[in-house]
């Protein structure tokens, strides 16, 4: 069975933005990008809350085309356009949105087979950013592992990764990378143990 990552930028502190959503604290250069290009590129399919896909959406099927575009913006933009998309939205309809299916009901049946679709692939299933459909998903135990990016600050407020959790999570840590610019990534497994 496939198994989801959330993809997170956290502070110290456990949050994932400010608490109007900013999210200018957090620190992302080229040594970041190349990491989290490669790691990215193995995942066919993309799992977004509706305000995160809507900032994509805003942003990537036209970023590799601009003028001023990095590397980044331009192997990013490919990978987004060819990822199969999925967005928790009680809100969005699927109606003329490609390679995109849109989850409104039944998030877990509905996440589950997802899991165990594709033909038997065993490519993971990447959740960015989105913290309102991450709360979601930890709440009925879908989340199999955290790819957590640790910016060195402490915001004391804000919107927190983890929230209303009703049993304990237990992790075991896969691998750890620390980068020059202070960001520590911390990759860990949900252990069903």
């Amino acid at each position: 069975m496939r198994k989801i990552i959330s993809f997170m930028h956290i502070s110290l502190d456990g949050f994932v933005a400010g608490l109007n959503g900013e999210m200018d604290w957090i620190k992302v250069d080229e040594e970041i990008f190349d990491y989290v290009g490669k790691r990215i590129s193995e995942g066919d399919t993309a799992l977004y809350g509706r305000v995160t896909y809507q900032m994509m959406e805003n942003y990537w099927p036209t970023a590799g085309d601009k003028p001023t575009a990095t590397k980044h913006d331009i192997e990013h933009s490919k990978w987004y356009s060819k990822v199969h998309k999925v967005v928790l939205s009680k809100t969005m309809k699927d109606a003329g949105l490609t390679n995109t299916k849109i989850i409104s009901d039944n998030l877990s049946d509905r996440i589950n087979e997802i899991k165990q679709s594709h033909d038997g692939a065993s490519k993971d299933i990447l959740l960015f950013g989105s913290p309102t459909a991450t709360h979601s998903l930890i709440q009925q135990n879908l989340i199999d592992g955290y790819w957590l990016f640790v910016n060195p600050i402490i915001l004391g407020r804000g919107v927190p990764l983890f929230v209303d959790i009703k049993d304990k999570i237990k992790l075991k840590l896969l691998t750890t990378q620390q980068f020059t610019c202070g960001v520590t990534e911390l990759n860990y497994t949900v252990d069903r143990q």
